[in-house]
């Protein structure tokens, strides 16, 4: 077991936690500069489609997001950007090809075929200033019904409980708001679409809302306890939910996974190995639960790491090159793009490529400014 208790003690010093103290938003690690394309501002020409394959990120370092082309054999990866508002976080794409993506003006709605802004929709809360950076106010976690009709987005307010809007995706209205915890990291939704999940990273804790009745439950999710509060960096971040039997994973520091039963509010504990601090999570077709981990927080923790972790528990920890922040996987299950935006100082204007396959060694292709968010199109 980690010195976990003595970084707690020193972190709650800060005045405020994101993964715990607030860092100055000065370093990141750029691949190469993104090349412009014609017509990529806003976006490229309508008459050129968007290959199938194309990643597309959320910029959080700057108001867009940007297609990227992840063919090692092409020498161009970047296709072009789109304008959707400041500090894009999360995003999340509909079979109709329409990305919502939370801003932090608002939920910006794009054309991925024609790479163009169709509407941005302001948030029915009050979340201050629109600023930058790792605590900003506005949306963080984002995910679509199964059956595309409401977008969910967790609303960041700084200092104060965060909040689950509800957006009718035919009309582009806000139809609801529910409180959920403090900034709400991620957002999901059960397989059946009558419950959305929001991880509040600084209440630690995942909420319920029923999208009809508004009503909700509260989960604590702290398998190192509370302590240090606001201070501590042992949080929860981002949840997968479990299709088979609708259970969210939550990973912690590559030394935990919470298996939480949203239907009882019971959890169970297993052991994960990459003893590394954690945050973006998805699931592969295949049930491969994959983890990213970004880096040490503490003397004895390891460098930054993409878990692949088996149905069956079993792990291989694949070693990735600096801070990372979140992951998604081909249909194939064969291939993970993880962004190196990373919240937190270290980000890289990158994504990193892995073979999960294990025959290639990964490698990386520039992809805009600081992405976070990201989905195969």
């Amino acid at each position: 077991m980690k010195a976990r208790h003595a970084v707690v003690a020193l972190l709650a010093a800060a005045a405020l936690a994101g993964c715990a103290g607030g860092t100055p938003e000065t370093s990141r690690t750029p691949v190469s500069a993104p090349e412009s394309a014609p017509g990529s501002a806003p976006g490229l020409p309508a008459r050129e489609a968007t290959p199938h394959g194309t990643l597309l990120v959320a910029d959080f370092g700057s108001t867009t997001v940007t297609f990227v082309d992840p063919d090692p054999a092409h020498r161009r990866h970047t296709l072009g950007s789109v304008e959707v508002g400041t500090a894009p976080y999360g995003l999340v794409v509909g079979e109709d090809g329409l990305a919502w993506v939370a801003t932090a003006e608002g939920v910006a709605v794009v054309d991925t075929e024609k790479r163009t802004r169709l509407a941005r929709i302001p948030y029915r809360t009050r979340t201050g200033p629109v600023t930058t950076g790792e605590y900003r106010g506005g949306g963080m976690g984002i995910a679509l019904a199964p059956d595309g009709s409401r977008v969910y987005v967790g609303v960041n307010v700084p200092g104060r409980t965060g909040v689950l809007e509800i957006i009718d995706t035919a009309t582009r209205e806000v139809t609801g708001t529910v409180p959920v915890g403090r900034r709400p990291f991620d957002v999901d939704v059960s397989p059946d679409g009558t419950e959305v999940y929001a991880t509040g990273h600084d209440s630690f804790d995942v909420t319920a809302v029923d999208p009809d009745t508004r009503r909700t439950r509260r989960f604590e999710v702290a398998p190192y306890g509370t302590e240090g509060g606001l201070g501590s960096w042992l949080k929860p971040h981002y949840a997968v939910v479990r299709p088979s039997d609708g259970r969210l994973l939550l990973p912690f520091e590559g030394e935990r996974l919470v298996v939480l039963d949203p239907r009882t509010g019971r959890s169970a504990i297993q052991r994960m190995t990459a003893n590394t601090h954690q945050h973006g999570a998805t699931l592969a077709p295949d049930g491969t639960l994959l983890v990213v981990g970004t880096g040490p927080i503490a003397s004895d923790d390891k460098d930054p790491s993409l878990t692949v972790r088996a149905p069956d528990g079993t792990e291989r920890v694949v070693p990735l090159p600096g801070p990372h922040e979140d992951v998604t996987v081909t249909d194939d299950s064969r291939t993970a793009y993880v962004t190196g935006g990373f919240t937190r100082d270290g980000y890289r204007d990158s994504i990193t490529v892995v073979d999960l396959t294990g025959r290639e060694r990964p490698f990386e292709i520039a992809a805009g400014a600081r992405p976070l968010g990201i989905a195969i199109l």
